[in-house]
Parts: C-alpha cells; sequence; structure tokens
C-alpha cells in the first residue's frame, strides 16, 4: 500500500475536525486554544494540509508549527500528554486504523519534538524531561 492508498482527504478532514472537537472542549486545552485561534474553520484547514502532507504525502502544507509552539507561555508537559490522550482518542474512533496507527505514531513524534524545543527555549539551563506517552 503507497501513502496515497492508505487514506482519503475526507477521512483526514474527519479526523482533524473530530479532534480540535475534543480540543475545544477540554477543560485544560480548550482555553490555551481558544486564546490563539480566532477563526476555527482556517485554523482547521491548515491542519488538513498539515496532516495531509504526513499522511499522503502531499505539499500543501506551508507553516512552522515549531515556532508557533515556542512562542506559548506557561505550558507544562501534561498540556502535551493530554494532547496526545484526546488525539489517541480520535484516532481508536477511526475505522480506518492503518490511518490512524501512522497518525498517532506521528503525533507522539511530533508532541516529544515540540516539548524538548518548548523546554530548550523556555528553559535552556535545565534538564529536559521526556513526556509520558497514554
Amino acid at each position: 500500500m503507497t501513502t496515497t492508498d492508505l487514506c482519503s482527504r475526507q477521512e483526514i478532514h474527519d479526523l482533524v475536525w473530530d479532534f480540535y472537537d475534543r480540543i475545544r472542549m477540554d477543560d485544560m486545552l480548550g482555553p490555551v486554544f481558544s486564546e490563539r485561534i480566532k477563526d476555527w474553520d482556517t485554523h482547521l484547514g491548515v491542519m488538513e494540509e498539515f496532516w495531509s502532507s504526513l499522511l499522503l504525502k502531499t505539499d500543501g502544507y506551508q507553516g512552522n508549527p515549531m515556532g508557533k509552539h515556542l512562542s506559548l507561555q506557561h505550558i507544562r508537559a501534561e498540556h502535551f500528554e493530554q494532547w496526545l490522550r484526546l488525539f489517541k482518542e480520535t484516532c481508536n474512533e477511526r475505522s480506518n486504523q492503518a490511518m490512524a496507527q501512522l497518525a498517532l505514531e506521528y503525533a507522539q513524534r511530533i508532541a516529544r519534538s515540540f516539548w524538548f524545543g518548548y523546554q530548550f527555549q523556555h528553559h535552556p539551563t535545565q534538564v529536559s524531561t521526556d513526556l509520558t506517552m497514554p
């Protein structure tokens, strides 16, 4: 199976929108995202392009996700771990488990990378801690 056979754009759309519905309702993450994102439709369109670039190897995504996350203040490991829990819950509900498992693997790597980058940027003299994967 090639990556273009892995899933459809509609499956990515559904994953992204279902996941961010969870984010927006979450007590911990909802306020963090709502403070930054004013146009959810545009943001979710960007997220669809991001996930399509990973899962389907498309080239429509243009952005700097690490930079966006480094600019946040007062983020803790718990935020990334909750993000991963919600992402895993959303993936577990997909009928296309091949796509879901690959998306979850990417999400875990992304969360770890962002968390290590965040720690280095905000606390460069402290020893970095790892995330607990759900």
